[in-house]
């Protein structure tokens, strides 16, 4: 069904637009979830946006960077992200992925920056996060939901799944539900970006964004590095091959 309107969220400068969904009703009931309908929305756009690149030859940053010519703010957050991962000279071996997304009047960009053994195992060695937020009361608490959300969202892109056999959920507990370990966290980093004087009136939220970008930016290192498009999640279900 098509409403043919661009959504809030759609700073990408596209000439052709038109957005539509298929309501569907499930027996199973459902909540929101950390950034509620911006974390599909978000891996399905960024994701899309990767595959674009790829069919233009192009760089997947340098492809984003002309879609934001007209959206400045997004611009500065994306060239940050980029500036601060070292975009394009990951170390060897390593690969990158890039994502953006924009939510609740907050910016949000992530780097992932990833790698695939010849048996396929995922190593996700770095996540850097750059968060333009507006108006900054206590930078260690923007720090700290950034840092949050990049935990959630590791647990449930590579192995969070809720599954059903005869109208009952099969888990139970953290024995077959897995959160993220120690040992498994990869280095984070999260950078402010200033808004600057034109949005300086903005109070953006910080609870739900940092969570968004995280899914496509590894799914899009880690196409970089196998050359397969994961349009799937958890990353468990997938089996890597390297390129």
């Amino acid at each position: 069904m098509s409403n043919g309107f661009v959504p809030e969220d759609m700073f990408y400068s596209v000439d052709n637009i038109d957005v539509g969904y298929s309501m569907r009703n499930t027996a199973i009931p459902v909540g929101f979830w950390r950034g509620v309908n911006h974390s599909q929305n978000g891996f399905f756009r960024e994701s899309f946006i990767d595959e674009l690149a790829h069919a233009r030859k192009q760089d997947p940053y340098q492809f984003r960077r002309h879609l934001l010519a007209r959206a400045p703010r997004s611009l500065a957050v994306l060239d940050e992200v980029a500036r601060r991962v070292n975009w394009g000279n990951p170390p060897a071996g390593v690969h990158q992925g890039i994502a953006i997304v924009e939510c609740y009047d907050t910016v949000c960009a992530h780097a992932a920056e990833i790698s695939v053994d010849q048996a396929g195992a995922l190593k996700i060695h770095r996540i850097v996060c750059a968060v333009d937020c507006g108006f900054v009361v206590n930078p260690n608490i923007v720090v700290a939901q950034m840092e949050g959300a990049i935990v959630y969202g590791l647990a449930a892109v590579l192995t969070g799944e809720i599954t059903l056999q005869k109208g009952r959920v099969d888990q139970s507990n953290f024995h077959d539900y897995p959160a993220l370990r120690m040992n498994e966290m990869p280095e984070v980093e999260t950078y402010l970006v200033p808004s600057g004087d034109k949005y300086i009136d903005r109070w953006g939220g910080i609870g739900e964004p940092g969570l968004p970008p995280l899914a496509p930016a590894i799914a899009n290192a880690i196409f970089s590095a196998t050359g397969q498009r994961i349009r799937s999640l958890p990353l468990k279900n997938h089996k890597l091959t390297r390129a």
